[in-house]
């Protein structure tokens, strides 16, 4: 049947059923088998008091599924940047931790965490069961399109946000929903449609999108009009921003809002406004993948038409051209 919100927002329609199962009792073979499902590196398990099987399911359809992974043995790896899903995971027994950026966080029994979106990290599992739930980030975004105003910007999550009790409840009706619709109807049915979105929605509430985190200074009442100036610019960064609309925005003057930029941030409003567009660049580069002709469309969307200097201005702010950055 058709999507309706793929109907709303005229995406193609490439949705296929998905049900899979690998299981064994070897640890080489759940390396191979469950980090290939994840494109993972350098993983590694073995047994747990002499003793090693592992069993993983999925089943759904390219943009939502619920998955289960059970395993007596310890398995660990690194996970790359970028995956093509969100993933919401959470453990009934065993023990599970994620780290990222050296920062270690545990898997609590029946608490939903998060697998960070766009960084790599690197996790150990011991004698779990688990179940998670991928959501394929454009359904997603098309959920959020519906809640809110959205861009063309990925989106961000804090994948280290806990879920409060009453979202905790919702999240387990929502998954409730899903299980029973499957069962009802199968993955072609409206009630699984219907309970899609519902857990998609469920999913933004626990883990909310982030907005872009602005300079704790702007928090000074003195500087509560150079606030609405950079807001106004990570607001409308892919679009044509002059000292004019800034002036506007803030309520301000051309030359105190000129002023106020190098008091601030010692840069000019239109440098800042580089920054921010460099940054975006920056974020979608690292969800594209090595995809030929990506870095020149993503850079002149961000208003960059001159690519040689864009690739200096972003070697500069990040340390490696944006090539090196796609191909992560």
């Amino acid at each position: 049947m058709a999507d309706p919100l793929i109907e709303a927002f005229g995406a193609e329609e490439t949705i296929a059923p998905v049900r899979f199962e690998v299981s064994g009792t070897r640890p080489d073979a759940a390396v191979r088998d469950l980090g290939g499902i994840y494109a993972g590196e350098r993983w590694s398990a073995v047994p747990s008091q002499g003793r090693f099987d592992y069993r993983y399911t999925a089943i759904g359809d390219s943009e939502v599924t619920i998955r289960r992974s059970q395993m007596h043995g310890e398995i660990r790896g690194w996970m790359p940047a970028g995956s093509a899903d969100y993933v919401v995971t959470w453990i009934t027994t065993g023990t599970g931790e994620l780290e990222m950026r050296g920062e270690r966080w545990p898997m609590l029994h029946e608490t939903p965490v998060m697998f960070p979106a766009d960084e790599p990290f690197s996790f150990v599992t011991a004698d779990y069961d688990q179940r998670l739930v991928h959501f394929d980030r454009e359904f997603v975004r098309r959920v959020a399109a519906t809640r809110a105003e959205v861009t063309d910007r990925p989106l961000r999550f804090d994948e280290r946000r806990g879920a409060g009790e009453s979202i905790g409840h919702r999240w387990q009706g929502a998954l409730t929903a899903l299980s029973r619709a499957l069962r009802v109807g199968g993955p072609d049915s409206d009630v699984w449609q219907d309970a899609k979105v519902t857990a998609a929605e469920v999913f933004l509430d626990v883990f909310p999108p982030q907005g872009d985190s602005l300079p704790d200074v702007l928090e000074q009442p003195r500087n509560a009009r150079l606030r609405a100036a950079v807001e106004y610019i990570h607001a409308h960064a892919a679009e044509s921003v002059t000292i004019v609309d800034l002036s506007e925005a803030a309520g301000l003057s051309v030359r105190s809002v000129q002023e106020s930029f190098r008091r601030v941030f010692d840069v000019s409003p239109l440098t800042y406004l580089r920054q921010v567009r460099l940054d975006r660049v920056h974020e979608e580069l690292l969800e594209a993948g090595p995809q030929a002709g990506a870095v020149g469309d993503i850079a002149r969307r961000w208003g960059f038409a001159h690519l040689g200097r864009f690739s200096a201005s972003y070697a500069e702010r990040f340390g490696e051209y944006p090539k090196q950055t796609l191909r992560r």
